[in-house]
């Protein structure tokens, strides 16, 4: 079995409140969730209103296709103009971890 992890530290556009920062973020995790069967959550940076650290993660019993769903998270994500990916981290946990 292997896990797959995704960071994302994100940049919100012209956000101004709390409130808005939900507004792009939950549709974000929820069509990550919806698309790709994996989970995601809005992880970090919760008081900020103008960043967010989106976490993915999926189990697979292989570690290829652990990367194909992750690098394509982080692709859904990078193509929303509203929002600019700072950094993207994965990781994988696997059998000998």
């Amino acid at each position: 079995m292997w896990v797959g992890v995704l960071e994302l530290d994100l940049l919100l556009g012209e956000v101004h409140s709390l409130k808005e920062k939900r507004s792009l973020v939950r549709p974000v995790v929820a069509r990550l969730r919806r698309e790709f069967e994996v989970s995601a959550a809005e992880a970090g940076h919760l008081d900020l209103h103008r960043r967010a650290l989106v976490g993915v993660a999926v189990v697979s019993p292989d570690p290829g296709h652990c990367r194909e769903v992750l690098d394509a998270c982080e692709r859904l994500v990078a193509a929303r103009p509203e929002l600019e990916v700072l950094s993207a981290h994965q990781r994988l946990v696997g059998p000998q971890d």
